[in-house]
């Protein structure tokens, strides 16, 4: 990172709900949800920043926030844990414009929140992700393109294969200034979609925010809604706005559609690596014994995590720590997050098992093309004060 990275900021926004992946995220925060057993999805955004060489990173939270806080311990397990720079953690802040008891109403707002303090830091650039995506990203050359170009906006794209209407659309000429940016639309022009991954110039940020503030008598934020309907939009018809093209693995982990598949693509080898050598993912780890594979058992093109026991079949699916399989039950297709037994004459296929559900015995989920078809068990207790991967 060059000599001017101290007035980079790096803003995490892990407040939403993330009512999209329910019921994993009905009682903790979407950001904290297992990844692959052994990670959480925050610690995707965390690494991806931490081998890029930004020190200085904001976590915006909001919803339940006290599991995420202990996975996260200051900043330690990323080494962002320093006197003067490191991790920041932005709770909800009464402000005197608002009545909401810092609560945002939205990600725009949310942005609005962080501006006063992004100019009392100093920061000159601002790089803003979401946490439920999966990806492997230098920021070094989106940084260095978005200083050279004199951006006021960079969005990094990438061309997705899948429906572009859940997204935003981007368009750009051939110099890789944006046309045009189009939030979830209908009738998608194109494929090139935004990752949300942005980076803006702090200054522009602020001047947009105000003139579309400026536009609404009164306004406290609040009606900035999504960035994507709103800051982003005006931007690019008032800015100077560019993209950079990501290529390799990127997915939105945001539907349980999507999170099952994911996992899918982490077996089959199409995701990422984890254990890449020059990027791995880091996380919180927790220690635990080393898996055990009864004699009789059969496992097949699956992924198992340290603490797992396995007696039964278990074929194309990640066992999380904690978890046994009997013998005599049968595991396909699944995702066992954590801590749960699965009995002797269960037949599981196409389920994501939380921490520490209870499994019957018999046949559940079936194996059928299509979205909408897994089957999600979870616990009627809160998951809040802790799971698998808790410390």
């Amino acid at each position: 990172m060059n000599d001017n990275s101290r007035t980079v900021v790096a803003l995490i926004l892990a407040g939403g709900a993330g009512s999209r992946l329910s019921p994993l995220t009905d009682a903790r925060p979407k950001p904290a949800v297992p990844l692959a057993g052994t990670y959480r999805l925050i610690d995707v955004a965390l690494s991806n920043l931490v081998h890029s060489g930004l020190r200085d990173v904001w976590i915006v939270e909001q919803y339940r926030p006290g599991l995420l806080n202990r996975h996260l311990a200051g900043g330690r397990p990323w080494d962002l844990d320093g006197t003067r720079r490191g991790l920041r953690i932005i709770p909800p802040e009464e402000r005197d414009d608002d009545d909401r008891d810092g609560f945002s109403e939205g990600n725009g707002h949310a942005l609005y929140q962080q501006l006063d303090a992004l100019t009392e830091f100093g920061a000159e650039t601002v790089v803003v992700l979401s946490a439920d995506h999966l990806y492997q990203l230098d920021l070094r050359p989106v940084l260095a393109q978005h200083h050279e170009r004199g951006s006021d906006l960079t969005v990094v794209t990438t061309e997705v294969a899948e429906d572009p209407s859940r997204y935003g659309v981007v368009s750009a000429d051939g110099e890789g200034a944006v046309t045009s940016y189009d939030y979830k639309p209908a009738d998608p022009v194109g494929n090139i979609v935004a990752t949300e991954v942005f980076v803006y110039r702090v200054a522009a940020l602020k001047r947009a925010i105000g003139e579309l503030l400026a536009q609404k008598t009164g306004a406290d934020g609040t009606d900035l809604g999504d960035y994507g309907e709103t800051i982003v939009p005006h931007l690019v018809e008032h800015a100077r706005v560019h993209e950079y093209r990501m290529t390799g693995y990127w997915r939105d982990l945001g539907t349980i559609d999507a999170y099952f598949q994911a996992h899918m693509e982490l077996i089959d080898g199409s995701g990422i690596q984890l254990n890449r050598p020059d990027w791995p993912l880091l996380s919180n780890f927790q220690v635990s014994s080393p898996a055990r594979i009864d004699a009789g058992a059969a496992v097949a093109a699956s992924l198992i995590c340290p603490g797992a026991r396995i007696r039964g079949t278990v074929e194309h699916s990640l066992i999380g720590p904690g978890v046994t399989v009997e013998k005599g039950a049968t595991v396909s297709r699944c995702v066992l997050i954590g801590d749960v037994l699965v009995p002797a004459g269960a037949r599981l296929e196409s389920v994501i098992a939380d921490h520490g559900v209870t499994i019957p015995a018999g046949r559940t989920g079936e194996t059928k093309p299509g979205p909408g078809n897994i089957t999600v068990l979870v616990e009627g207790g809160s998951t809040d004060r802790g799971d698998a991967l808790t410390p």
